[in-house]
C-alpha cells in the first residue's frame, strides 16, 4: 500500500475527487465508473505528475448557469472545510457553469487556485461580531443576483451551517446537510445512526459534511474579483434584528475544552517539569493538552489526552513538547492547521506530521522561552515607568 493510500471504514461512502467518484477500501482504489460520475472532469495522470506545469483553466466558455458557495474566512483563509466544499461545486460544475464563491470576512487567498471563477469578498463580516440576521441578507441579495442553481456551504458549527439552514428556510428552498456523497447528479446523508445512506437529486442548498470530496483539483478557476457594496440597512430585510451580540468574554484558555482551543500546548514524556510547562501555557495563553503517555504516569488529568483515545482537536496552533507521535496521537491532531514540534529526534513520527521542527530538548526549550517572555515582560514595565509623567526627565539623567 503506498503511502497515498489510506486505511479507512471500507463501508464509508465515496469521496467526490478529480478522476470522479472513488473509495478507499484496505488500500485499493476502486472506481464508480464514468456513468455516476456526472459531469466530474478527468485527471491526466502525466499532468498530475508534472507539478510544475501550470493548471490549465477549468472553463474558458460563456457561463450560462451559476454555482453559489459560501463561507466564513478566518484568519483570510478558508479552513480545510470550506475548501472542500467549493472543490465540490468546481468538481461538478459543466463546462457553461462558473462557481461563484461568497466569502464572509476578509479573505487574501488564491481563489482561482481553489477553483473559483469569481470572488465576492464581504470584509465587514468577520467571526468576533455575530450577525446572523445581516449576514441571511446578503446571502439573500447574492442569490437574487447570480440565481444559482445550487447553494454549498460547509455543514459545520462555526456559522456556515446556521447560516444555511437559516437560508433554506427563509427561501423555502430544498436542503440536505450532513451531505457525505455528492456528484453531479445525487447527493447522499446518513440515517438510522449511521447505518443507511439516504439519497436524492442536487436540492437547492447542499450543506457538506467534511471530508466528502478531495479539495486537490486539476485545474483552476478564473479568480475574478467581484466589487459588492451590501449596505446593511438597505439591503436588510429584518427591520429589527431579535439577535443582540453580546460581544466576546475572555476566559482563561485553561478553561477552555480542548476541543474549543485554537490554540494549544501539549506535553509529552520529554516534559519532566509541568510547572514550568503549564506556566508557559499561561504566558502564552494556551490550552494544555498531553499525550498518553504522559497523562498515563500521572503528570495531568485524563480529560488532558489527545489522541484516537482521548480528544480530537482542530487547533490553529499546536506545539508539541516532548511528544513522539504515535498513531493514536496523531490521529487526535490530524485538523489542526499549523503543527510545531519540540524533539531531540528529528525523524519521530511527529517531524513528518509537524509543519515546523524544532530539534532541542523540549525542557531546555520550555525554560528559555519562560526566560525569554519573563525578560520581554521586565522590558515592557521598564518601559512603562519612564513614560510616567516625572520619571522620564529622571531617567534620561541618570
Amino acid at each position: 500500500m503506498t503511502d497515498t493510500l489510506k486505511r479507512i471504514d471500507p463501508r464509508r461512502p465515496f469521496t467526490l475527487t478529480a478522476q470522479g467518484l472513488k473509495r478507499i477500501t484496505l488500500g485499493a482504489v476502486r472506481d464508480v465508473g464514468e456513468a455516476n460520475a456526472g459531469s466530474v472532469l478527468p485527471l491526466d495522470a502525466r499532468h498530475a505528475a508534472r507539478l510544475d506545469q501550470p493548471k490549465p483553466r477549468r472553463t474558458t466558455a460563456t457561463p450560462h448557469h451559476v454555482l453559489l458557495v459560501a463561507a466564513h474566512a478566518d484568519r483570510g483563509a478558508l479552513d480545510d472545510h470550506a475548501r472542500q466544499t467549493l472543490a465540490g461545486a468546481a468538481l461538478i460544475a459543466n463546462a457553461d457553469t462558473e462557481v461563484v464563491l461568497l466569502v464572509f470576512g476578509e479573505f487574501t487567498g488564491d481563489a482561482a487556485a481553489l477553483g473559483a471563477d469569481k470572488l465576492i469578498e464581504l470584509p465587514m463580516f468577520d467571526r468576533l461580531t455575530y450577525a446572523p440576521d445581516d449576514e441571511l441578507n446578503a446571502l439573500a441579495a447574492c442569490v437574487a443576483a447570480y440565481a444559482p442553481a445550487h447553494v454549498f456551504l460547509p455543514d459545520n458549527a462555526t456559522g456556515d451551517g446556521e447560516l444555511g439552514r437559516r437560508y433554506a428556510a427563509a427561501a423555502n428552498a430544498s436542503v440536505a446537510t450532513h451531505v457525505v456523497e455528492i456528484d453531479a447528479a445525487h447527493v447522499c446523508s446518513y440515517i438510522r445512526a449511521n447505518t443507511a445512506l439516504a439519497s436524492r437529486t442536487l436540492p437547492d442548498v447542499v450543506l457538506l459534511a467534511p471530508n466528502a470530496v478531495d479539495p486537490k483539483l486539476p485545474f483552476v478557476g478564473a479568480g475574478e474579483r467581484v466589487a459588492w457594496r451590501f449596505d446593511r440597512e438597505a439591503d436588510g430585510t429584518v427591520a429589527q434584528s431579535v439577535v443582540r451580540d453580546l460581544g466576546i468574554d475572555e476566559i482563561d484558555a485553561a478553561r477552555v475544552a480542548l476541543e474549543e482551543a485554537d490554540f494549544i500546548v501539549s506535553a509529552g514524556n520529554g516534559v519532566s517539569d509541568v510547572p514550568a510547562f503549564e506556566l508557559l501555557a499561561a504566558t502564552l495563553g494556551a490550552a494544555i493538552g498531553a499525550s498518553r503517555v504522559a497523562v498515563d504516569d500521572g503528570k495531568f488529568t485524563r480529560d488532558k489526552q489527545i489522541g484516537a483515545t482521548g480528544k480530537t482537536v482542530e487547533a490553529s496552533v499546536y506545539i508539541a513538547f516532548g511528544i513522539s507521535g504515535a498513531v493514536q496521537h496523531l490521529q487526535g491532531i490530524k485538523d489542526c492547521r499549523h503543527v510545531i514540534a519540540v524533539n531531540l529526534d528529528a525523524s519521530a513520527p511527529i517531524a513528518r506530521r509537524a509543519n515546523l521542527t524544532v530539534v532541542a530538548d523540549a525542557q531546555e526549550t520550555i525554560a528559555a522561552l519562560n526566560e525569554a517572555a519573563a525578560a520581554a515582560r521586565a522590558s515592557r514595565a521598564t518601559a512603562a515607568t519612564l513614560l510616567q509623567p516625572g520619571k522620564l526627565a529622571e531617567g534620561v539623567l541618570a
